[in-house]
């Protein structure tokens, strides 16, 4: 049976109106899915203020105003933190392309298209603007800033799972506060984070890096421009496995090894196997490709047969609905 997930570009410089709407939309689903382990798993309001204020305070005005938004309840708050969220599992590849003259991180996302949010978020909240996609409601799957720094999560391939906060929440303090990989890489060596994610991290003077973090271990970030859903070897064979992770991996490597690899090249090899995946039944499909060229401030969305081009300075807000089967049918 096919599914159905509907993309909308949402532009609100400060948050507002237009980002109310969203939580209240995605809200029920949210909720469900936070208390699924049972609301005693999940971390008061005070631990979870307080993990805030201890490693990504510039945050806290945003989480306030985000919180009041919210309708200030208790439970909101607690989630909105992403502090000890229920664990989740991605795929996910994604890969750097670095030239004196360019830089290219791009992405595909792969996971249950009907638990994606599909949100395409513009803001201004803080001194940068930021393009990414949504994910928890503020948090940051993929995106950039208009400093140049862009940055991509995919799952670590562990089941370690510790005290630190999900990945997207994360991702939105680098692309809110950081300008450059050194800046980056210095706030993923030292912020806690609940599960496995490789975080590929590219700016627009060609720097690039891959953190390899983890509850239960120092971050390694490294100069490796490719990423897929494991960590320098494999610990959970299953998902391996299923995901194809080391197949994944290759491809990638031979691509970005390859002096003769353009940057059309590599954005082709996302749209096909095995990098683009078709297992929708198994929640491991791709749901999108992302292309951002932070240098120019350009992103892209890609599926097949359709692409979304959007910038700093030109992004149109509308609806893109797109059907997962066997093979992609897309409407716009």
């Amino acid at each position: 049976m096919d599914k159905m997930l509907d993309f909308r570009t949402v532009h609100e410089a400060k948050a507002g109106a237009r980002w109310q709407a969203l939580f209240e939309y995605h809200w029920p689903a949210y909720e469900q899915w936070y208390l699924s382990e049972g609301e005693r798993e999940r971390p008061g309001y005070l631990a979870c203020y307080n993990a805030l204020r201890r490693h990504m305070p510039e945050l806290l005005p945003t989480y306030r105003a985000l919180c009041d938004l919210a309708g200030g309840g208790d439970l909101a708050a607690r989630f909105l933190s992403l502090f000890q969220p229920p664990p989740y599992i991605t795929g996910c590849s994604q890969a750097v392309l670095a030239s004196p003259s360019s830089t290219v991180l791009a992405r595909n996302y792969d996971y249950p298209p009907e638990l994606c949010e599909g949100t395409i978020l513009y803001t201004h909240w803080n001194e940068r603007r930021v393009i990414a996609m949504s994910d928890c409601l503020w948090g940051v799957l993929d995106g950039m800033n208009d400093r140049g720094l862009a940055v991509s999560l995919a799952f670590g391939g562990r089941k370690a799972v510790g005290e630190g906060f999900g990945a997207p929440i994360i991702l939105r303090y680098l692309l809110e506060f950081c300008d450059s990989v050194p800046e980056a890489a210095e706030v993923l060596a030292r912020v806690p984070t609940h599960m496995a994610y490789n975080i590929t991290v590219a700016d627009a003077a060609g720097r690039y890096v891959t953190a390899m973090i983890g509850p239960d271990r120092r971050a390694s970030i490294r100069r490796v421009p490719v990423a897929t859903n494991h960590q320098k070897k494999i610990e959970w064979y299953a998902h391996a496995l299923a995901s194809e992770t080391l197949i994944r991996e290759r491809q990638l490597s031979i691509l970005v090894d390859d002096e003769a690899t353009t940057e059309e090249r590599l954005i082709a090899a996302f749209s096909a196997p095995p990098l683009f995946r078709h297992d929708y039944r198994r929640g491991l499909g791709t749901v999108y490709t992302a292309v951002y060229r932070p240098r120019s401030g350009r992103a892209q969305f890609h599926w097949p047969g359709m692409n979304l081009d959007l910038s700093f300075d030109d992004f149109p807000e509308e609806r893109i609905t797109v059907r997962y089967g066997t093979r992609g049918l897309h409407s716009r």
